[in-house]
């Protein structure tokens, strides 16, 4: 999970795909955080990527930087918490001018039963669970 995390995170730009009925939904997402063991992303209720979330949360992120590219496809969880909103938010202390961890708001989610796949060209991919 950790290098998962540290891909995404020097990435800076990550894609989230979730399905919304039969149409597959993509779009750049940068909120990348370890919070109780789990690698975790954020977002806000009021967007459509929450309600496609919560009606299915099979989701897949995929990232590339220098040659390498990372699919993470598994569950994306909510995690109602207090404290998992607030290490979000100290993580990414620019998103406290939208977010508050107690605005009604704020989300964040856990990957649950996740596999990454690590690609590089002409290499054999890596595959890492968790």
């Amino acid at each position: 999970m950790n290098r998962v995390y540290d891909f995404l995170k020097s990435a800076e730009v990550y894609y989230l795909a979730t399905v919304e009925g039969d149409q597959p939904r993509v779009r750049p997402f940068g909120t990348i955080n370890v919070f109780d063991g789990k690698l975790y992303i954020q977002t806000g209720k009021v967007k459509p990527v929450s309600k496609q979330l919560h009606a299915n949360p099979k989701a897949e992120i995929c990232a590339f930087k220098d040659g390498a590219w990372v699919r993470v496809a598994g569950e994306l969880i909510e995690d109602d918490r207090r404290e998992a909103r607030e290490s979000m938010l100290n993580a990414y202390p620019n998103l406290r001018n939208m977010y508050s961890e107690d605005d009604g708001n704020t989300e964040v989610f856990y990957l649950k039963n996740a596999t990454a796949t690590f690609s590089y060209f002409g290499k054999e991919p890596e595959v890492v669970t968790f």
